[in-house]
């Protein structure tokens, strides 16, 4: 039993240096790609790529908090905070959800004021607008493989949605070099000179994405931070746990996660007769088989003896 814990412990410090490493690189890769889209947004006027780039600045301050939340959530359970501190990657989703909706609200109202406004917004279409919206979506592309993969292996809601951002960003950048092209054949056609518009457009179009991606970011969250029971876990171990010989009946399942971690609690029925030490080991048998499907959950199995036959 004490090999298996100090196993846990090896595994959770590799896990956390490399959840660790993949939201320092996503943060690094912001840095850049905020500072590309700004510079370029500016030379050209582009709305396009200045809201690509107000959404990658916060993409940027929630990649940071995204690191020190991974970092954090990484730190062993105390006296105060006994069921660990994962929920500090919930919170820091929750966050990052609130610097989308901002974004939102400023692209709209930007992008509404040139199409409806009466100033005219000339914009100055080079290679290197072009340019940083393909390097844009290389980069997006790469890191939100790049931390699906950390996420799924380790089960961080934290690095999950840096990388539903992220790939978000890909397609909303797609968008923006749409509206970009349009702008492009409206000076080359000067009958086309509507597609002018299509620059602010496609802004909105970009507004109307991150908020899609937000509203379910958000839902998701909340339902964590209140401890709400995945749906069918339930369902899932109450078979589990059924099917083993043993086991009369469970009842009371309760499970709730906390950041990466999943907490699994269950009453279990058995038999009467058996001894202390043959509950124990049956005990051991239910704990390894739930944790096959849950790595490293954290399961309290309450056993109740049962008037009913043994199995």
């Amino acid at each position: 039993m004490e090999q298996n814990e100090q196993l846990c412990q090896l595994d959770d410090a590799c896990a956390a240096r490399e959840k660790n490493g993949v939201a320092k690189n996503s943060v690094i890769a912001a840095v850049g790609l905020t500072l590309m889209k700004i510079i370029v947004g500016l030379m050209t006027g582009s709305l396009g790529i200045l809201a690509e780039a107000a959404h990658s600045a916060l993409d940027l301050m929630a990649a940071l908090v995204t690191w020190f939340a991974v970092h954090a959530s990484s730190k062993a359970a105390d006296k105060e905070h006994p069921y660990g501190h994962g929920k500090i990657e919930n919170l820091a989703a929750l966050f990052e959800t609130f610097l989308l909706l901002i974004t939102c609200g400023w692209i709209i109202y930007e992008a509404c004021n040139r199409i409806f406004g009466k100033g005219e917004h000339e914009i100055t279409l080079s290679v290197w607008a072009f340019l940083v919206m393909f390097i844009s979506i290389i980069v997006d592309i790469t890191r939100s493989r790049m931390l699906y993969r950390a996420a799924h292996k380790h089960n961080s809601q934290a690095l999950e949605a840096d990388a539903l951002h992220f790939s978000t960003d890909v397609w909303s950048s797609m968008v923006v070099l749409f509206g970009l092209f349009m702008v492009w054949i409206s000076k080359m056609v000067p009958s086309l000179d509507w597609l002018r518009e299509a620059d602010s457009v496609a802004a909105l179009f970009v507004a109307l994405i991150v908020i899609s991606v937000s509203i379910r970011l958000g839902m998701r969250t909340v339902a964590a931070l209140l401890d709400s029971s995945p749906e069918g876990v339930e369902q899932k171990l109450a078979a589990c746990i059924e099917a083993m010989d043993g086991v009369v009946s469970c009842h009371r399942i309760r499970v709730r996660t906390s950041g990466p971690k999943m907490f699994i609690d269950a009453h279990v029925c058995m038999h009467g007769s058996l001894t202390l030490a043959a509950a124990h080991e049956l005990m051991d048998k239910i704990e390894s088989a739930i944790q096959k499907d849950h790595p490293h959950a954290d399961v309290t199995i309450h056993p109740e003896p049962s008037e009913h036959s043994e199995k």
